[in-house]
């Protein structure tokens, strides 16, 4: 895995980059097999904000640098409680791929494997437990972890969707 700190504006405010994968693929033309690369990448500040981008090109260096571009063009804001955890239990999907997340003890570290550990790692999140099921794909089961970050929601900003008061939340 590659990690990488983003230069400009960008580096003042701690943004990581991944690389999570990089694919040779081929398309078949009439002249023959055309090569290119693939790259999956993840951007976040480790202070509850994450992007997943994917870039193809000619070069892997091309690659990276257009994966980076649309990481940041899809970056999202998540809810991180004190200890650095999530708000409640949730689920995303993302094709074949579905990821259940988990709240967990103060202590217990990032519960989680492939793509769905670096997305955890870099959105700042460090108490955290996380189950893949479906497909094994790699991009699908980052865009799943950020689909079941959009539906996230605060004590805050439940009481204002069913427009009473916090105190009122629980009786």
């Amino acid at each position: 895995m590659r990690k990488k700190q983003l230069k400009g504006k960008e580096h003042d405010q701690g943004w990581e980059e991944k690389v999570v994968q990089i694919r040779r693929v081929t398309k078949v033309v009439k002249g023959g097999k055309k090569l290119s690369f693939r790259a999956v990448l993840v951007v976040g500040n480790e202070k509850g904000q994450i992007g997943v981008g994917i870039g193809k090109a000619s070069d892997v260096i091309g690659a990276v640098k257009k994966g980076v571009a649309d990481a940041r063009k899809h970056i999202i804001n998540i809810p991180l409680t004190k200890t650095y955890s999530i708000p409640h239990t949730t689920e995303g999907i993302s094709g074949a791929a579905k990821v259940i997340i988990k709240p967990s003890a103060i202590g217990s570290g990032v519960i989680a494997g492939g793509s769905t550990r670096i997305v955890l790692e870099l959105a700042g999140v460090k108490n955290i437990l996380a189950k893949q099921l479906g497909s094994g794909n790699t991009l699908n089961n980052a865009r799943a972890v950020l689909n079941a970050f959009s539906k996230l929601k605060t004590l805050k900003k439940a009481a204002q969707d069913r427009d009473i008061e916090m105190k009122n939340l629980f009786k």
